[in-house]
């Protein structure tokens, strides 16, 4: 379900159902109003002047509603979006059940439901933590992080990171604690940006040969390196499929009570 179009339909209908009464509607029934009241020389009681001003269910549940839908649209389009984690494909980064909020202008902002960039802002970086729509299924957002931009080369070999012909520095903190005794912690500087990630020696993973990112796209990978679906497996993310830059984990819910106690800014 597109939640997108249903809150756009929402607020056209009714935004077209609340103007339909202010230009039209309403001043009808202040017409019918004044010739009730011309028509007596007693004048109208209150109850009959209520029934007369009334306005029908639809137009009521319109005004009130309107201004909430369209501020919540707003909201959600083009400056903040809640999203929940539904995989550990970004452990520890991010949990199973971290509730995170994703700036929707870091990388300019686009149309709602058809997702046309209208303001260029900028552009992701390597290292960003980033919301797309999953190239093969446009409906699913994924969120991984952004290890190569346009030109970049990429290689994947033996729990390795290589860009542009380099190696990504990364340095074994701790087996994770809270997995396999196999899965290792490591501190990877990934650009500016020092984040941690985890690997499982006993896990060959996949090995990937050199590849060129085209211009307009990005290649992104999960934290958890060896438990990932990302662009190892089904290529590049267009710059199209874009939906915003994850910054903040607000709260944690997995099913029980929920925890804010893991409020923190996203590396």
């Amino acid at each position: 379900m597109d939640f997108s179009l249903l809150l756009v339909i929402a607020v056209a209908l009714s935004g077209a159902i609340y103007f339909l009464d202010v230009l039209w509607l309403r001043p009808k029934r202040r017409e019918r109003l004044a010739t009730a009241e011309a028509a007596t020389t007693e004048g109208l009681d209150a109850p009959t002047r209520e029934k007369l001003l009334k306005e029908p269910w639809p137009i009521d549940y319109s005004r009130s509603f309107f201004p909430v839908l369209l501020i919540v649209l707003v909201v959600r389009s083009f400056i903040v979006e809640p999203f929940q984690i539904p995989s550990g494909s970004m452990k520890p980064t991010l949990e199973v059940g971290d509730f995170i909020l994703v700036n929707k202008f870091a990388y300019g902002l686009r149309l709602p439901v058809v997702h046309n960039r209208f303001l260029e802002v900028d552009d992701p970086e390597r290292g960003d933590v980033m919301v797309f729509r999953f190239p093969e299924e446009p409906a699913v957002n994924f969120i991984k992080r952004v290890v190569g931009l346009p030109g970049d080369s990429i290689r994947y070999e033996g729990k390795q990171l290589y860009v542009n012909g380099d190696p990504v520095s990364k340095a074994l903190i701790e087996e994770g604690p809270e997995l396999s005794p196999q899965q290792l912690l490591f501190e990877e500087q990934l650009g500016s940006v020092s984040h941690h990630i985890y690997n499982n020696p006993r896990d060959p993973g996949p090995q990937m040969r050199e590849v060129v990112v085209p211009d307009g796209h990005y290649f992104t990978m999960g934290d958890n390196r060896d438990h990932s679906n990302d662009s190892r497996y089904w290529g590049f993310v267009p710059e199209d499929n874009i939906v915003g830059r994850a910054f903040a984990v607000w709260m944690h819910w997995d099913g029980g009570l929920p925890s804010f106690t893991s409020v923190r800014r996203i590396e």
